[in-house]
């Protein structure tokens, strides 16, 4: 017995990250068999009805329901086996009954086994109905009439798959019952080989409708992104001339920001899910491994051919919008820097006017302060003059006080221009 060996605490999700590697898996399926798939997309307000409405299917057969954190689900019920899976945008359900009428494959539906109350009562919208019949490979091989008749004459493409084990064919077409339609001839398939190349198959038909939902809304949004373009050249033109008005301009240009900001938030999941759900597409077709029969194009070469332009026009679209929104962001940066430019240049006339301003105001407050000078001496002297009269009144003096007064300006003079300057240093020493 081995010795059980101490390690440190798990990570919270280790066991369900370690387990993912083996969730959906397919169910094994002993042929022949008929199934029915379903795929309905479902709001995320609808998860919990669609839970619940899953259950009541398990109770009314006496089957131990899924966990509320299960995304997905099998079970054999009666007379049918069952399967269901939870998605992102959708949800799968899936029918198995082992009878096969090999000359009207379709004439009776896996889907039929199940209760019609409880089907009438499915949540969500139907994306993908499709019907699917493994049966044996006749000794001879079919002509593509003879398979072409099981489709109601349609042109059918197939291929030889998983090695030579099996061939399948479709048409791509909904036919009258609101269902498109599977063949696979079974040569030596496995029963996991058989439960894989159903659901890869299945996968196909979903994956590949979900790729196009954003096409629409690409032809949609085409118009409105070459309405942006143009709108943008015409602004980037007017930036260009002389004397347009820049505030104008930046205000139009950040009105169109935003409307191609908004585009680009409400379809950006939409565009993203269509390249997410065509690699899946791309991938499903290389895991069925395809070799290709005389005359009959393979699925890989068919989807191809057709889905390739309707996602390239989507990314495309999505490109643009996204060329479009970093060409609007670098001409308002350009405009937003024209226009800091001009502000700038008007602070720097601002302030060399407020500078010839302020040289002025010395000046006159020089011009001021010299007349001050005089007027303090004038005053000083005539104080001086009066003092002297007084003093000529008491025959204290000889010298007349006019003489003495006139000889006294020029000393008052510079004596008041020493005290004001010196007035005016220790002011500027305070204001240091």
């Amino acid at each position: 017995m081995a010795k059980l060996l101490h390690i440190p605490a798990n990570h919270t999700q280790r066991f369900t990250l370690h387990n993912e590697i083996h969730a959906r898996t397919p169910v094994s399926l002993t042929t022949p068999v008929r199934a029915s798939h379903l795929a309905l997309t479902v709001s995320p307000q609808e998860r919990q009805q669609e839970r619940e409405h899953l259950n009541n299917l398990c109770q009314r057969f006496g089957v131990i329901p899924p966990s509320n954190q299960a995304n997905h689900f099998s079970a054999g019920f009666d007379n049918f086996t069952f399967h269901w899976e939870q998605h992102g945008e959708f949800s799968t359900y899936c029918f198995y009954v082992n009878q096969v009428d090999s000359n009207s494959p379709f004439a009776k539906t896996a889907l039929e086994q199940a209760p019609i109350d409880w089907l009438d009562k499915l949540v969500g919208q139907s994306i993908v109905a499709a019907h699917a019949v493994i049966m044996p490979c006749p000794e001879q091989q079919p002509s593509s009439a003879e398979i072409s008749d099981y489709f109601e004459g349609n042109a059918v493409v197939g291929s030889k798959m998983t090695g030579g084990d099996a061939q399948a064919f479709t048409d791509f077409r909904i036919h009258n019952d609101g269902f498109s339609r599977f063949i696979i001839l079974d040569k030596h398939l496995q029963i996991e080989q058989a439960g894989r190349l159903m659901q890869r198959l299945f996968d196909i038909e979903v994956y590949r409708v979900m790729a196009l939902l954003a096409f629409p809304l690409s032809h949609e949004l085409a118009p409105k992104v070459s309405a942006a373009e143009h709108c943008l050249s015409k602004l980037t033109t007017e930036m260009a001339q002389e004397n347009c008005d820049d505030k104008k301009l930046l205000d139009q240009l950040t009105q169109l920001a935003a409307e191609v900001e908004s585009h680009i938030s409400n379809n950006q999941y939409r565009f993203g899910a269509t390249q997410a759900y065509y690699k899946i597409v791309e991938q499903r077709i290389c895991d069925i491994k395809e070799d290709k029969i005389q005359g009959i194009q393979t699925l890989g070469e068919f989807l191809t051919k057709r889905m390739q332009p309707a996602v390239n026009s989507c990314h495309s679209t999505a490109k643009r919008f996204s060329l479009l929104s970093e060409r609007i962001s670098n001409a308002s940066q350009l405009l937003r820097t024209r226009v800091d430019i001009t502000i700038e240049q008007q602070n720097q006339d601002l302030l060399s006017s407020m500078n010839m301003r302020a040289k002025m105001q010395l000046r006159l407050q020089e011009t001021v302060e010299s007349l001050s000078i005089v007027a303090i001496t004038t005053y000083i002297v005539n104080l001086f003059h009066s003092i002297l009269v007084s003093l000529e009144s008491t025959e204290l003096i000889s010298i007349k006080p006019e003489i003495i007064s006139g000889a006294s300006i020029p000393v008052v003079l510079i004596c008041v221009a020493i005290v004001i300057r010196r007035l005016h240093k220790v002011i500027k020493n305070i204001d240091d």
